[in-house]
């Protein structure tokens, strides 16, 4: 059952969102555009609002546009979702744009309300969700390592899910790739993103992903129990 917070934002929306036609009037209304990031995980940036309007206008199909540039691909979603910069007419007049928008958004709602309970279990809830998603794409594997490396939640999921440091962010990301692709290559005996579009094969991953963070958490509380034994003793 929706929150009674979540029915009013969804209700605002419908009203209004139907009546913006450019970045510029999304960005002014504060509570559009934190519905509208939220639905694309980018709700950090709600204050950011003159980044945000020069993405939406700069559209996704011209080859140099910011929405292009960015490593993070979901404002490249935002954009494209909008089309703001693409189009003469924006898809917001579209009669379906609501549902598909506020859909994204209760999804994404509920992923941060499981993560305040057990973060592990929003970050698999996003992998879920995005990985099948990059891993069916058509481009090259390098670009999809590229997605999942630009993404903080996916780079958490599988550098953890392969057992693999937060150190690794350190090197060149060339490198970062060929580590990614040895490591899956010995655990899942491909090192492509594209197997991940098979459901048992993600369903894998996840599985390790939680083995690690558990791991990890009973480390963390092992040092912790550690330092109090040792204050305790002084």
């Amino acid at each position: 059952m929706a929150s009674p917070v979540l029915k009013r934002d969804e209700a605002y929306f419908r009203d209004r969102i139907g009546k913006i036609e450019t970045a510029e009037q999304l960005v002014s209304d504060r509570r559009l555009l934190q519905i509208a990031l939220t639905a694309f995980g980018l709700e950090g940036d709600v204050n950011n609002r003159a980044f945000i309007r020069q993405v939406l206008e700069g559209g996704t199909l011209r080859e140099g546009s910011l929405a292009n540039r960015l490593a993070n691909k979901q404002y490249h979603k935002l954009c494209a979702a909008f089309g703001f910069g693409d189009f003469p007419v924006p898809r917001t007049r579209i009669s379906t744009f609501p549902d598909e928008i506020f859909a994204q958004y209760r999804s994404r709602s509920f992923e941060a309300a499981v993560g305040e309970q057990n973060n592990a279990f929003r970050l698999a809830l996003h992998a879920e969700r995005e990985l099948p998603e990059i891993a069916s794409r058509s481009g090259s594997e390098t670009a999809k390592w590229y997605t999942i490396l630009g993404s903080p939640p996916l780079r958490e999921v599988v550098q953890k899910a392969l057992g693999l440091p937060n150190s690794l962010a350190a090197i060149d990301i060339d490198q970062q790739v060929t580590t990614l692709r040895d490591k899956m290559r010995a655990v899942f005996g491909a090192s492509t993103v594209s197997q991940f579009s098979d459901p048992a094969r993600l369903e894998s991953l996840i599985r390790r992903f939680h083995l690690g963070a558990q791991v990890q958490e009973q480390q963390a509380s092992s040092s912790l129990a550690a330092i109090a034994l040792m204050l305790m003793r002084r």
